[in-house]
């Protein structure tokens, strides 16, 4: 019962139970898709059943990671699958389940407003903004939000972490942005502001059908 009921692996050279990043990573993205389209259907046409489902198999997920075992989890096992190619990375697993506690937490709110309830309201669109910054940060950043806050709330200190950002070290000359690249990306940004005011009219034209092919299928 201990080896199905257990949160995190047992890994040689680690003297905590550890998660593979590359496989959350890849659930994040996997979840991240699912839950913006389920947002976009429910925001655009007012379809909202795509996103009680997506809620429903969101938290159920959540659930089984904490409380059962991740190595259960469907969607942890769809990521597995995806990056069983590439060399693992170790992460401590007690933040991760601290991140994932909150996910229950905003999951549970949604179910019973949205499922439960069948409303919606500021709080369930709030709450969906903060579940696609959490998911965006951890699939393209390898950042973890919810982990983050693990050091306010618990005196221990996280153990490795995504990028060894735990550890204090100085960052290498390849990570470093200059002075130079700073005023590249800030004249790319005004750029883009100088696009919107100028151009405006002419990126707002409708585009026409190249091939006609929409006026053939009416035919």
């Amino acid at each position: 019962m201990s080896n199905i009921v257990k949160f995190g692996e047992d890994v040689e050279g680690y003297n905590i139970p550890v998660l593979n990043e590359r496989e959350i990573r890849a659930t994040a993205g996997i979840l991240f898709l699912v839950m913006l389209f389920s947002i976009q259907a429910a925001a655009g046409s007012g379809n909202f059943t795509p996103l009680k489902y997506a809620v429903t198999l969101f938290l159920t997920d959540m659930l089984i990671r904490v409380f059962i075992n991740p190595k259960y989890s469907p969607t942890l096992i769809l990521g597995r699958w995806i990056v069983r190619n590439q060399t693992p990375e170790y992460v401590g697993a007690q933040q991760k389940k601290f991140a994932w506690y909150i996910g229950i937490f905003l999951g549970l709110v949604m179910f019973v407003l949205i499922v439960l309830v069948n409303s919606y309201s500021p709080i369930t669109g709030l709450i969906c903004f903060i579940c696609l910054i959490f998911l965006f940060f951890e699939s393209a950043f390898g950042i973890c939000l919810g982990c983050k806050v693990y050091p306010w709330i618990y005196k221990d200190k996280a153990q490795y972490c995504p990028g060894e950002v735990c550890e204090l070290k100085d960052r290498q000359e390849i990570q470093k942005t200059s002075k130079v690249q700073w005023l590249i990306l800030l004249g790319f940004v005004v750029y883009g502001i100088l696009i919107v005011v100028l151009f405006n009219d002419f990126y707002s034209r409708p585009p026409f059908d190249l091939f006609g092919l929409e006026g053939a299928m009416h035919q």
